[in-house]
């Protein structure tokens, strides 16, 4: 970095935006890759409309030198490829934030507006090398410059793309690229540019590099899948889970696997479940629309204890409500969603890593519980990027559950093999079709240990006790907890939020007050004990969830009414922060909902 360059005092945000269809989310997608192979920590987020073309879009991008987990409520750098872009965007720049705007749509500045202009003819430059179409090619050049970024990593990106279209055309898109950032350098001053530190070099462990992947939540679930030895994939498209379709038909095959599209989501829950009573592990994704037509056959995986795994993205609703934005709301459908009594097994990832170790815990959840296990994501952990350092696969090994042995299958004492055996645990000796000996005989009716249909009294009690015990209690870590032990204000959410409140309580830590987080990995079985215990210790509870009912909220309420600490029932003042306009929240929102709470002085009682 040169000697009259000053760092950027934090994580620099940059955003691109244009008319949806315009190559912004290739022109983000490129910044964002440059920049994580750089060593740089990347959180890249978008906002798009739902139809293919027009509308506005952004991508924006965090970059910083430390871990960064949450999109920013303030901008740095703003390329601007349309008029509407900085009518849109401006206001959310921060001190000192710049505009990059083609001069070919004569870019004007909103009345009002503190933002500083920085006009550049990205479509002349792109013109003069063959193609107006490389222009987003120029913001990337521009943008280098004003970041103080260098362009070897660019130029290599741009010909890893564009090499397949020979030597001419990648060749074209580096002179654009070179063109605009000589252009900007003759124009602005280096000492006024918004500059990072240099990225630090990351080290493992074991002592060597780390090479840091660049991974939304909906790419690392599907790799942990494949990891797990998921080998069967139903699926509808819809948003935002239809990357985990996509991700899966393009490698299944490669590991003797099988993805497919179905006619609708009741066909792909049903070719999941068929797939797990033949033992195969299976799964199907959907969001929330999807969900509520998968949820009979839900009710029949349940009582045929048939394990399968179904991941939720989570996404603006009710009906066809805003498929493209963010929200948490169907936390009481994935837990109460289907018929008659049924206890499900629910995890709630909140970052890409956890959603790669999530899926290969879901499917040994799924096996060892001969159950379906639920998975919430969100749009924003589903299509948001975010720099991990490394992955092990072999963390988590694959557990197949209680498979009956060859001397089970001989079932001495009983008239034929006994599928719904009751146990202790409620857990039963399952035999795969086409085992000697065994029998799986499922049927959607009540029934009793050897599959056949009863609606007798004693019976129906018995295994609706069976399937409840099968899962009071699983091996897993439900909660996450970051702070200090006894917290002035302990933060409670799940999902995708778990970068925001991580980030605001570090900030208030630095601040002086003493926050915590507790990120609820396990919704079901609920954690209520474990959680009541950090909660006791809180002077302060806030809850954090992007829906407009409270839904978590209210399953927190329901296990403190039932969970006592060293004799005393815990009943906090609860305050929550609730958003559900679409958008995520921001680490900011949660700093000031939180010294808004410590100045009014709310307090805990215990009785």
């Amino acid at each position: 970095m040169p000697d009259n360059v000053v760092p950027h005092p934090r994580a620099l945000t940059w955003k691109v935006g244009a008319e949806q269809g315009q190559g912004v989310e290739s022109t983000g997608a490129m910044m964002a890759l440059v920049l994580n192979r750089m060593g740089y920590f990347v959180y890249a987020y978008r906002q798009f409309s739902s139809r293919i073309k027009g509308g506005h879009s952004n991508y924006a991008i965090r970059i910083g030198t430390e871990i960064v987990q949450a999109p920013s409520h303030e901008d740095d750098i703003l390329v601007a490829l349309d008029q509407e872009t900085i009518d849109r965007n401006h206001r959310f720049l921060a001190s000192g934030g710049l505009i990059l705007a083609d001069s070919d749509f004569k870019p004007a500045l909103p009345e009002g507006s503190k933002a500083e202009l920085v006009v550049v003819p990205f479509s002349e430059i792109a013109t003069a090398e063959g193609h107006r179409i490389m222009r987003n090619v120029a913001a990337l050049g521009a943008s280098a410059y004003l970041m103080n970024l260098p362009l070897d990593e660019f130029e290599d990106a741009l010909r890893r793309q564009f090499e397949r279209k020979g030597e001419k055309v990648w060749k074209a898109n580096v002179a654009v690229l070179r063109k605009a950032y000589e252009y900007v350098a003759k124009e602005w001053p280096p000492d006024r540019r918004l500059s990072l530190a240099p990225p630090r070099p990351r080290i493992g462990e074991d002592g060597q590099p780390i090479t840091p992947l660049l991974l939304t939540g909906n790419e690392a679930f599907a790799l942990g899948a494949l990891v797990a030895g998921c080998r069967f994939m139903a699926g509808y498209p819809i948003t935002p889970a239809s990357e985990i379709l996509s991700y899966m038909e393009q490698y299944m095959p490669q590991v003797g696997g099988v993805a497919i599209q179905t006619e609708d989501e009741m066909a792909a829950i049903m070719a999941a479940v068929a797939a797990g009573y033949t033992g195969v592990r299976a799964m199907t994704a959907t969001s929330g629309p999807g969900l509520s037509l998968m949820q009979e056959i839900l009710g029949l995986a349940h009582i045929c204890e048939i394990p399968v795994v179904v991941v939720d993205c989570q996404r603006g609703g009710p009906s066809t409500g805003m498929p493209t934005k963010q929200e948490q709301s169907d936390l009481w459908a994935l837990l109460f969603g289907t018929h008659g009594d049924t206890q499900r097994i629910l995890l709630a990832p909140g970052t890409p890593e956890e959603a790669f170790y999530d899926a290969q815990l879901a499917f040994n959840l799924a096996e060892r519980h001969q159950s379906p296990v639920l998975v919430a994501m969100d749009l924003a952990l589903s299509l948001d990027q975010a720099t991990v350092d490394r992955l092990d696969r072999d963390r988590i090994p694959i557990d197949r559950g209680w498979i009956a042995t060859e001397e089970e299958l001989k079932h001495e004492g009983h008239p034929r093999f006994p599928r719904f055996l009751q146990t202790e645990s409620g857990i039963s000796p399952r035999s795969i079709p086409g085992q000697e000996g065994g029998q799986y005989l499922a049927t959607g009716a009540e029934h009793g240990i050897y599959g056949w249909v009863s609606e007798n009294p004693e019976n129906r009690v018995a295994m609706v006790n069976k399937r409840a015990r099968k899962v009071e209690k699983i091996d897993a870590e439900s909660i996450i907890y970051e702070g200090p032990a006894d917290p002035d204000v302990l933060m409670i959410g799940f999902g995708s939020p778990r970068g925001a409140m991580s980030e605001a309580a570090k900030e208030l830590r630095a601040q002086g007050i003493g926050a915590a987080v507790a990120h609820l990995r396990v919704l079901a079985p609920f954690p209520g004990k474990e959680l009541a215990q950090m909660v006791a210790r809180a002077k302060r509870v806030l809850v954090v969830e992007q829906n407009a009912n409270g839904q978590l909220q209210f399953l927190i309420e329901a296990a403190l009414f039932r969970e006592n600490v060293d004799g005393r029932y815990v009943y906090p003042r609860i305050e929550h922060l609730r958003k559900y306009n679409g958008i995520a929240i921001f680490p900011a929102e949660i700093i000031n909902v939180v010294k808004e709470s410590v100045e009014h002085g709310s307090q805990r009682t215990a009785v």
